[in-house]
């Protein structure tokens, strides 16, 4: 980062720079050359993490999912054979996040399945895994950004600002909470964008934009017209830990350039997760703002692209040419 003289590996858990404010070397010894420090957190000049030791992190993690009950720090530290501080550091170091944080993560993901797919919330909260109903009110607004009772009714209240607009590609919708951009999506029609925005919010109340709102669709429509303008969108997205970690990972690729699913998988220190960055790219919310449309197969085929492979192909042939 030009501003820090900080340099990170792509799926450092430090917060995004400005686009504007990267540069990129493709090795450590390029980056002090250039004057740059190593990251203290994500120690890029380090040695990356053996085979043994993402065996044994992605181990923990089923351990973490499969639990009945959160497991404490030691318990966890037992499992992979190491000290309490040794496995947190190396934890956080492969996974990225904490295990207290990955186990938030996964809490929150089984508690809105669940809620949706249950008929009451009593089923739901212990086949979430919680053992007492006070636990999950005492936890339910945080975990899901709401009440239980929002949520199960498709966050009713909710003030979502919407525009439609026209763009190269055809349609772009963009939606926003008060805390950001939860919704960029492409398409032919008004209607088909509107129909699938009040499928996933179905009880939001759907209002017209501010000067903040304004701001933020120029934003968007200035980065699919020219990709490599810098934006700073504040993003109001749900997914899980490793999700999250994916999505961070794509805002480093450059416009111009792309990774195949095995080498994002690679860079995260996972290379047998092929599938889930797949799939992370797959749930995407927000086109172009988080640009999956970088991703491609390992022998530079497009794959899919939730808004159309045409599409896909399009944004990459313009960012091809623009760089």
């Amino acid at each position: 980062m030009k501003t820090t003289g900080i340099y990170c590996r792509p799926g450092c858990p430090s917060r995004l720079p400005r686009r504007d404010n990267v540069l990129f070397f493709t090795v450590a010894h390029d980056a002090e050359a250039a004057g740059f420090r190593a990251c203290k957190r994500c120690q890029p000049n380090g040695v990356s993490p053996d085979g043994a030791q993402v065996e044994t992190m992605t181990r923990i993690c089923r351990f973490i999912e499969e639990a009945e009950e959160p497991a404490s720090l030691q318990t966890l530290a037992q499992q992979a054979g190491l000290s309490p501080y040794h496995f947190q550091r190396l934890f956080k170091k492969i996974v990225g996040v904490t295990p207290k944080q990955y186990a938030a993560a996964h809490r929150a993901k089984q508690v809105r399945h669940h809620l949706q797919e249950h008929p009451t919330v009593t089923e739901a909260i212990y086949k979430s895994g919680f053992a007492a109903s006070s636990t999950f009110y005492d936890q339910s607004t945080a975990l899901l950004g709401m009440t239980h009772s929002q949520f199960r009714q498709g966050a009713p209240g909710t003030e979502m600002r919407v525009a439609i607009c026209p763009c190269w590609l055809g349609l772009v919708l963009i939606a926003a909470t008060a805390q950001g951009i939860c919704a960029i999506a492409l398409g032919d029609t008004a209607e088909t964008l509107t129909a699938q925005l009040r499928a996933d919010f179905p009880q939001a109340q759907f209002c017209q934009g501010d000067a903040a709102f304004e701001t933020w669709v120029e934003q968007v429509i200035c980065l699919i017209e020219t990709p490599q303008a810098a934006a700073d969108l504040p993003l109001d997205i749900q997914g899980t830990a490793f999700q999250r970690r994916v999505w961070q990972l794509l805002q480093t690729i450059p416009p111009g350039t792309t990774l195949s699913y095995g080498e994002v998988a690679r860079q995260m220190g996972n290379p047998k997760a092929v599938r889930a960055v797949a799939q992370a790219c797959a749930r995407n919310p927000v086109a172009v703002a988080i640009p999956c449309h970088r991703v491609v197969g390992s022998d530079g085929s497009l794959k899919g692209y939730r808004w159309g492979r045409d599409r896909k192909q399009a944004l990459l042939a313009k960012e091809a040419t623009r760089t």
